[in-house]
């Protein structure tokens, strides 16, 4: 669920800081292999989701929420993941497409963390997005059987939804502390 969240968040970064609204042109998911490219008939940007791997990031830290009076709950840290997004522009001409890449990529050079503006209700993370993946776009071109062209590589780094809430133990109030007198043994000897 999580990634088609991120999905949500980065259309709505690129309609509203490019901006890029629906009546101007396209935002896809799609693999864009020659086939798709045929039925393109407006601007495009295209996100094309090529890698998701678990990231080097240390898991987010526990999370605990309770309602007053109520019982908390608690949730393990969850695992990071990076998406790797080729992101590509298509147009009429080389021209716009450079001029929609170049303010893509402004855009995304300048924004360290989705915002939260623009986030997705259901997402539970903050999303770190940096420039460039491990693979390099020859490498993804040349898997999706189509010609290089010009594009940019993002990583969305993002918490997982693997582990459910569960009901924390309850606060410890009071410690204490019994004791018995304990019987002197008899000596020795």
């Amino acid at each position: 669920m999580f990634i088609s969240e991120v999905d949500q968040g980065l259309e709505r970064l690129l309609r509203e800081g490019l901006p890029f609204p629906e009546h101007v042109g396209d935002i896809s998911f799609e693999t864009p292999n020659d086939s798709w490219a045929a039925t393109l008939s407006r601007l495009t940007v295209n996100l094309f989701l090529y890698q998701v791997e678990r990231s080097s990031q240390p898991g987010r830290a526990p999370v605990v929420r309770s309602s007053e009076g109520g019982p908390a709950y608690q949730r393990r840290p969850q695992p990071m993941i990076d998406l790797g997004y080729l992101v590509s522009a298509w147009a009429g001409s080389p021209r716009d497409e450079h001029q929609l890449l170049s303010s893509v990529v402004s855009l995304l050079a300048g924004t360290p963390t989705l915002p939260e503006r623009v986030a997705p209700e259901g997402l539970n993370s903050t999303v770190s997005l940096s420039l460039g993946g491990q693979l390099g776009p020859r490498d993804i071109w040349q898997g999706l059987g189509g010609k290089l062209r010009p594009c940019l590589l993002i990583t969305a780094t993002v918490a997982t939804d693997t582990w459910d809430w569960e009901l924390q133990a309850p606060a410890v109030e009071q410690i204490s502390v019994l004791s018995n007198p304990s019987p002197i043994p008899p000596p020795r000897g």
